[in-house]
């Protein structure tokens, strides 16, 4: 109200009888209460709408996190290791952090897990948005004289088995070599299948994920498979060649 109408108010308020003079007090301590109802409804809209911005935002941050997941045997869980936090899966997640990348990684290790195990868990894993799936299986099924044939079919119907849940998800295959011991041709033959896989299924690939690490005994516990804190390290850095470029 202006100045001029404030004046104009009250050089009119003498001149009005008792009753209407009550009348147009009434009126006006009734407009006075439906500004300040107003302004208090305006104010409480404001703080909704600014908290329903702050959840959207949130929500939009949780959304565009991605997942990469590790899904292997004692080597990806970090057997032996007295901390979880030095096995490699971990130390990606340090590489991923120290570049504010915005990637959680989760290790689906489980020791003693064969390609067989792996493929009769794989739909459960699969029952999380993945878009990056590292597969690290099939040393166990080397060590332990496993059928060629069956190791093969078994990270095949893994690898199928993640393109038809997820298409979009990128599959990086980690190739695993054996020891001599256990014969020339089943050696030879068993890290063939997996550049075969990868070249066959067009994935990306590790040729060998225990590269400077695999028969040196510094970096080995004391079985000589498993690494150590620092052959993790270096386990880490192989993997990250690969997946660096892909994140």
């Amino acid at each position: 109200m202006s100045k001029a109408q404030n004046n104009q108010l009250v050089s009119i308020l003498p001149t009005l009888p008792v009753s209407k003079l009550l009348k147009f007090c009434y009126f006006i301590m009734g407009f006075l209460m439906m500004a300040c109802g107003n302004n208090s409804a305006d104010k409480t809209l404001s703080e909704s709408e600014t908290q329903t911005q702050t959840e959207d935002s949130l929500t939009l941050i949780e959304t565009n996190t991605k997942t990469i997941l590790c899904f292997g045997d004692s080597i990806t869980a970090g057997y032996g290791l007295e901390d979880s936090n030095d096995a490699f899966p971990a130390v990606l997640q340090q590489k991923i952090d120290a570049i504010n990348l915005n990637y959680t990684v989760i290790n689906s290790g489980l020791s003693g897990e064969t390609t067989a195990g792996g493929k009769s868990r794989i739909s459960w894993i699969l029952n999380q948005k993945i878009d990056l799936f590292i597969l690290e299986l099939g040393a166990n099924d080397g060590l332990r004289g496993v059928p060629l044939s069956e190791t093969r079919d078994n990270l095949q119907a893994i690898i199928d088995a993640v393109n038809k849940k997820s298409p979009e998800t990128k599959i990086i295959l980690a190739g695993m070599q054996l020891p001599p011991n256990m014969g020339q041709d089943y050696t030879s033959e068993f890290k063939q299948i997996f550049i075969d896989l990868a070249n066959q299924n067009h994935l990306e690939f590790i040729p060998f994920i225990l590269k400077d690490v695999g028969g040196i005994a510094e970096l080995n516990q004391a079985d000589g498979i498993h690494p150590t804190v620092e052959g993790h390290k270096i386990l880490a850095n192989t993997v990250w060649e690969v997946l660096k470029p892909l994140l």
